[in-house]
């Protein structure tokens, strides 16, 4: 893969690569053995004297997908050379695995570079369950994911859930750990990894409310196990929701969970541009009345 950039000043090609590329040092390191960087089509070191108007091109290495390109209809929310972030629907895995190498978001992205002309890669920085669905913010190359990594990107979920928690706002600080293997669900453990959630009531229509979380920390499960926690589990939900809510989702014919992936807000890792990513999907129940 390459990345391709025209110098706007003259300077070390290390200044460039630090001050234009934001590339880490120790990934300067590797790829500057690997003859990676070119300066008007010829391998440069990085003490290179770089001239305003120079072609730089650095050559990432990444490993090709194990996994087939299918062509499908892909929500694309916002796409630049960079970045592309989609809507991803419930039911779909973000990976493939052991069980299933095909209908994937990552099959589904790989037709979609295919069928544009792209050679990049698929780096998810946002890892939803199956039945989450919502904004997936993807790294075209490993250099650019592992910048957003440091970015901290601001993330808004929104549920439906059964109940009403005790305050119209607050702050979830459980511990999760997981359970015993085999098992891959979690539990709240006072013994488990710190985390924490904000969370707002939008609304509430009898039984159900319409909350909006914002979690500070990333655990596995984290939003459905604090909305558990704080008495009201997300309608939907087969692992960490009550007999009661269960059998509520059962009446009204639910099949899958009601958590969406709002929102991402940051800081383009490039460019430095404020990036506000809205999922066009809320988590709904098209009968029951709207709230």
């Amino acid at each position: 893969m390459e990345l391709t950039w025209i110098a706007r000043r003259e300077g070390r090609l290390s200044s460039f690569l630090r001050g234009e590329l934001h590339m880490s040092v120790g990934l300067m390191n590797r790829l500057k053995w690997k003859e990676a960087f070119l300066v008007n089509g010829i391998p440069r070191h990085t003490n290179y004297p770089v001239q305003a108007g120079d072609r730089i091109v650095v050559l990432l290495e990444e490993a090709l997908p194990e996994y087939p390109a299918q062509q499908g209809a892909l929500s694309v929310l916002y796409e630049d050379a960079w970045l592309l972030a989609v809507d991803k629907p419930s039911g779909m895995l973000i990976h493939p695995s052991r069980a299933t190498n095909q209908g994937t978001l990552a099959n589904y992205v790989a037709g979609y570079y295919a069928s544009t002309g792209q050679c990049a890669a698929f780096h998810p920085l946002t890892r939803l369950d199956r039945d989450t669905f919502g904004v997936v913010l993807i790294a075209k190359n490993s250099h650019i994911h592992a910048l957003l990594q440091e970015a901290h990107p601001e993330k808004t979920y929104e549920a439906l859930v059964c109940g009403t928690p005790p305050q119209p706002q607050g702050e979830v600080t459980a511990p999760i750990a997981r359970c015993e293997p085999p098992s891959l669900l979690r539990r709240i453990d006072p013994a488990g990894k710190p985390c924490r959630t904000l969370y707002r009531v939008l609304e509430s229509h009898g039984q159900i409310s319409r909350l909006e979380l914002h979690p500070i920390t990333g655990r596995t499960h984290q939003l459905r196990l604090h909305c558990a926690f704080l008495g009201c589990p997300i309608l939907g939900d087969p692992q960490y929701g009550t007999a009661e809510s269960r059998a509520f989702s059962q009446s009204l014919g639910l099949t899958t969970q009601l958590l969406c992936a709002r929102e991402i807000r940051l800081t383009h890792p490039i460019t430095g541009e404020t990036l506000t990513l809205c999922s066009a999907l809320r988590p709904a129940l098209p009968y029951v009345k709207e709230m």
